[in-house]
């Protein structure tokens, strides 16, 4: 933690990738992210810098209950897939997904270039996330994710 500023991109990703557990993890093995927040003890919202190699995604198909998010895209030309409707995004557009309006979302880079963008969610205790069309649940406690399949069973 440190209040001295700092390039982004020199900042290290962590060693673990991700928080999905198998077999999930895998799919956004193309994912790299930057947690510039954390960096900076930052606990009330994170901010990433986040890549997408060509062919990741950012996440699972997913809404939260209480988080808020916000991307802004830097570079490359991601597809957002907002439920069943998909929009094409450049540098400069950016997106807000509202806490608690059940729409889920994920970014997809279909390109053969680097997608590189912002990404800021608040830390809100006990928020939720679903994911539609994956038997995974997800529960921010303490800090951090608890994930366990639909029923409540632990991975």
């Amino acid at each position: 933690m440190t209040s001295v500023p700092a390039a982004a991109a020199t900042i290290p990703p962590p060693n673990k990738k991700t928080v999905y557990p198998h077999p999930f993890a895998s799919r956004v093995a193309g994912r790299t992210k930057r947690r510039l927040g954390d960096h900076f003890g930052l606990t009330n919202f994170g901010v990433n810098l986040t890549e997408l190699a060509p062919g990741a995604v950012s996440a699972l198909l997913h809404h939260h209950s209480k988080q808020d998010e916000f991307v802004y895209i830097l570079e490359g030309t991601p597809t957002l897939v907002l439920d069943k409707a998909e929009y094409a995004l450049e540098p400069g557009d950016c997106v807000g997904f509202k806490a608690g309006d059940g729409v889920a979302h994920q970014l997809v880079n279909r390109s053969h270039e680097p997608v590189i963008y912002l990404e800021v969610g608040d830390r809100t205790e006990g928020d939720e996330t679903s994911y539609p069309y994956d038997d995974l649940k997800a529960v921010f406690l303490n800090g951090g994710w608890q994930l366990t399949h639909k029923d409540g069973r632990p991975y």
